[in-house]
């Protein structure tokens, strides 16, 4: 495997490295804008000059470059080495947004897109239901055509960031008596009206994250569909699959394991850095194995990518990997920090060091991260089915 970028590509690297020595971070009065204002306003210039939102056309408020993958790959690099706002990341620019690319009308495109990359709007994703999680084509909520409207009744919960939500791409069944795969369709819907109510879950980590969304006679315009009616199943797999990328990304894995490197390092075991310890060296060795066989496994799709060829079944353990890395990093983290594993995440000793709370916020997120997207189980019936071409799961056979 070569890692190596040819001359080409290093000269595009000092161009982007030129660009943010010039850009990043903001100077005068535009460094004293609140950090939202001023992550907008670089966007806005990265995007101008061709760095961010490379695959979104113009019309819809990208920089519409030509497909690239290594520089995409340099862009992530460089941004990353200035800590420099990157492309917003999350459930509407990583979701929705693809989605709507591959799957939306053009009006939705040119509605939505742009403001969603710019963080002009916030959207949620109405998927699971009480009873309806890993079995999601069992959905219950229903919506019905009345004049110009969908009218929505029924519940979602795990609603990620709801309670802030504009927006929500919705699943909902609009077949009665379609199977139940066939009868679901993707709506779009405003957040901000009457018929809907969300009530925030209080989760282990003490935060409120997630919530239960209540539709009663909730309404959006009939055209506020993506893809044909009754097909919002296949539509939704387009999402999926965007989610799992997201959540599979390698970069992620490696820089958490620096950090974890990190506390390591500066933790102590009897007056040395735990890091000298025998058993903990151990225990991170090993772990560093399959975090580097994630990250290699990452080039190589990188790759492939680049050479415009499909990564084949290798793409399918991506979030598999991520999710089971993150659950044995925060695990050594709790060991390390000792007793302030037991405080909550928003809790910590005087003098303790903050990063202490955001391990133990990391643990306990990393439990609820393997869920999303999808169970590990799920995944590994995908990696199984798809994959390997082995019988499908038998319980899946007899729902």
């Amino acid at each position: 495997m070569d890692l190596s970028y040819s001359a080409e590509y290093e000269a595009f690297r000092a161009e982007v490295a030129g660009f943010l020595a010039g850009s990043w971070p903001l100077k005068g009065a535009e460094a004293e804008l609140p950090s939202e204002q001023k992550a907008a306003l670089f966007r806005g210039r990265a995007i101008e000059a061709g760095y961010l939102a490379r695959s979104i056309p113009k019309r819809y408020g990208g920089s519409q470059q030509a497909p690239d993958v290594l520089k995409a790959q340099i862009i992530r690099e460089e941004f990353f080495r200035a800590r420099a706002p990157g492309d917003l990341a999350g459930i509407g620019p990583s979701m929705l947004v693809p989605t709507l690319l591959e799957k939306g009308a053009e009006w939705q495109k040119e509605k939505f897109i742009g403001p969603t990359m710019r963080g002009e709007i916030v959207w949620c994703q109405g998927y699971s239901e009480p009873g309806s999680g890993s079995d999601l084509a069992s959905l219950q909520t229903r919506a019905e055509i009345v004049g110009n409207e969908w009218v929505i009744n029924g519940q979602k919960i795990w609603t990620s960031g709801a309670h802030v939500a504009d927006y929500m791409f919705c699943l909902c069944r609009t077949e009665r008596d379609a199977p139940k795969h066939a009868g679901i369709s993707y709506l779009l819907l405003a957040m901000k009206q009457p018929g809907i109510e969300v009530r925030p879950l209080r989760q282990m980590t003490g935060a409120s994250d997630f919530n239960e969304v209540f539709f009663s006679d909730a309404r959006t315009p009939l055209d506020w569909i993506v893809g044909k009616r009754g097909e919002g199943w296949i539509v939704s797999r387009t999402t999926l699959k965007h989610e799992r990328n997201m959540i599979g990304d390698a970069a992620t894995t490696v820089t958490m394991f620096q950090g974890l490197v990190s506390l390591a390092k500066r933790s102590l075991r009897d007056g040395r850095p735990a890091l000298d310890d025998p058993g903990i060296r151990q225990r991170i060795v090993q772990l560093e194995g399959y975090v580097r066989s994630h990250q290699y496994s990452g080039y190589r799709q990188l790759t492939k990518a680049a050479k415009a060829q499909d990564p084949g079944r290798v793409g399918l353990m991506n979030k598999l990997m991520s999710t089971n890395l993150g659950q044995e990093m925060a695990k050594i983290a709790l060991d390390l920090i000792g007793d302030d594993g037991l405080l909550e995440p928003t809790e910590r000793r005087l003098g303790a060091p903050r990063e202490n709370g955001q391990w133990v916020g990391q643990f306990l997120w990393s439990l609820g991260s393997a869920v999303a997207g999808g169970t590990a189980n799920i995944q590994r019936n995908v990696i199984g089915e798809r994959g390997l071409g082995l019988p499908r799961d038998a319980a899946a056979q007899r729902s």
